[in-house]
Order: C-alpha cells, then structure tokens, then sequence
C-alpha cells in the first residue's frame, strides 16, 4: 500500500510516495537515485548500506522507509559540503583506506556517527565501532588510521 513519507535527506526535504515497508536501501538507491548506499548482505550484517538516521548509524536494508517518517536521513552523498570532502572521507583518501571501495560509503558514515559520539576515540574503541562493517579487501588498519587521523582534524 503506498503511503506519502516525509523526511530530512541531506539537508533537505524529501516527500516519496512509496510502500511504506519499502527499505530505506531501496527507497534510496532505486526511488532517489542516491547510488552511493550499497546493497551488500541484505541481512544487516555487512555494513555495506549504513547511513545516518538522525546522526546514528543504521543499516538501510532493515528498516523501511516508513521508519524515517519525520527525521534526518544523511547517506555518503550528503556528507562533503559545498564540493569540499568531509575530513574524514579527505582521510580515506589520504590513508589509502579503500581498495574497491564497495564498503567504504558505510565505512565512513559508520566512522562519522562513532566521531560524533566520540570526538577522541581509542584505537580500541574505533575497532570496537567499526567491527560490524565488513571490508573483504583488508583495508581494516588503514581505515582505523583513517578515523584517526580524522578525529584530530575534526577536533581542531
């Protein structure tokens, strides 16, 4: 049954006539053409579709679209401002923190709500944050460096 959502989409107002039970991942990718959110597990496991839903991460293949009725969505698109990179996307690229770069959208954005969490994460803490997205091209150690090397960035 098609139901009429409305929500915040980086930064701006979005109104979608969809299934309400339509994910957000498809909603997004297929309804708004906003490609940078990955399909990867579709279980929640991978970490390949994270975005932000009011400054928190959440994988976008387990809820629907109907759960953001009223709030802040933010996907990897939304995240460099005015066509600067966000620190911590300038990071990845500084760190060489992505090899094929599938997983890094959810990388990052997962990296952004632990940030906003934890301005001065630990090396264990990061780990810890990050341990839920997947990386099958071992780009784990440059990642976390990444997150580091963004955190003192971002403090400053």
């Amino acid at each position: 049954m098609s139901d009429t959502i409305e929500f915040r989409l980086n930064y701006r107002p979005v109104r979608l006539t969809v299934d309400g039970e339509r994910t957000l991942l498809w909603a997004l990718r297929t309804d708004l053409e906003l490609k940078g959110t990955k399909f990867g597990c579709g279980m929640g496991v991978c970490g390949a579709c994270t975005v932000l839903v009011n400054q928190e991460a959440v994988r976008s293949c387990q809820i629907p679209v109907a759960d953001v009725r009223g709030k802040e969505v933010m996907t990897i698109e939304g995240l460099a401002r005015n066509g600067h990179l966000h620190p911590l996307q300038q990071a990845f690229v500084d760190r060489n923190a992505l090899q094929c770069g599938f997983c890094t959208p959810g990388m990052i954005l997962s990296a952004y709500s632990l940030l906003l969490r934890k301005k001065s994460p630990t090396e264990a803490e990061i780990i810890e944050g990050m341990d839920d997205n997947l990386c099958r091209c071992g780009s784990h150690q440059r990642i976390v460096q990444a997150i580091q090397d963004a955190a003192k960035h971002m403090r400053r």
